[in-house]
């Protein structure tokens, strides 16, 4: 008798340059995590440009780790071009430079299977500052269920600011492609992705620390164009402007769904 084909999460990480040298320390964060039986991991990294600067970094000899290559787009085309080699049911966010803590994936896992109204889930992200030490922020949720437009509230009344952390996500990965990836921005494509999950499906928050995300002088967020207001404001206008619509249309998941 064949043993069970296990299922699988897919990890989605995009990478370019600057980044690639912490995708060890990515790597090492997912090697710690321990599943539910019947389950496994596949990375599927994906290279914002075809320069030789990232391969070096990638893990080798291991059949859970896939590599890509494509043309420059940015991290949100870069990772849902990568979505062509997703195989799991569920889609987990992990950029280069930051690391999973363990326990996440059983975590994030173990609520998407209980709770089939739940479409992602989100967790707490400690800051990962360059001398090693953590630091959080207050103002997380309660742990348990996020109904339809708690985020896209919370994001209109504190000037654009998430009430989770995009860079925690996982995804039902056939949800993940309805809403055609990740938006096509030059950043915040994630809060982006966010917000049009909150309009149409209930997310989940889990209390404990789920990421350590990095800070340091390369990352995308802490450079001057990240914050231009012109570009910021164009950026904040059509995130909300995707997630009202599709609030408006009352598309909602699991199809079926009571609408608000």
């Amino acid at each position: 008798m064949s043993a069970a084909v296990p299922r699988r999460v897919t990890v989605v990480t995009a990478v370019h340059g600057p980044s690639a040298r912490f995708l060890p320390d990515a790597y090492a964060s997912l090697c710690e995590q321990r599943l539910p039986g019947g389950w496994e991991w596949e990375w599927v990294i994906q290279q914002d440009g075809t320069a030789d600067e990232v391969r070096p970094y990638v893990p080798r000899h291991d059949p859970r780790v896939s590599f890509g290559q494509g043309r420059p787009g940015g991290p949100g085309v870069t990772r849902t071009i990568a979505l062509a080699r997703a195989q799991g049911a569920y889609v987990k966010v992990l950029d280069a430079d930051d690391r999973l803590t363990p326990g996440v994936l059983a975590r994030d896992l173990a609520v998407l299977e209980a709770h089939p109204t739940v479409g992602w889930t989100t967790s707490r992200a400690l800051d990962l500052l360059p001398d090693g030490s953590t630091a959080g922020l207050p103002g997380d949720p309660d742990e348990g269920p996020l109904e339809r437009g708690t985020v896209l509230g919370h994001w209109k009344r504190n000037d654009c600011h998430a009430l989770v952390h995009p860079a925690t996500l996982c995804v039902r990965r056939e949800l993940l492609t309805a809403l055609g990836g990740w938006m096509a921005l030059p950043a915040s494509e994630d809060t982006g992705l966010l917000l049009a999950l909150d309009a149409v499906s209930r997310g989940w928050f889990s209390a404990p620390a789920g990421l350590l995300y990095r800070r340091w002088e390369g990352q995308v967020t802490a450079q001057a164009s990240h914050v231009d207001p012109v570009e910021r404001a164009a950026r904040m206008a059509v995130a909300e402007a995707r997630a009202r619509a599709l609030a408006d249309f009352r598309w909602s998941y699991p199809a079926g769904a009571r609408t608000v």
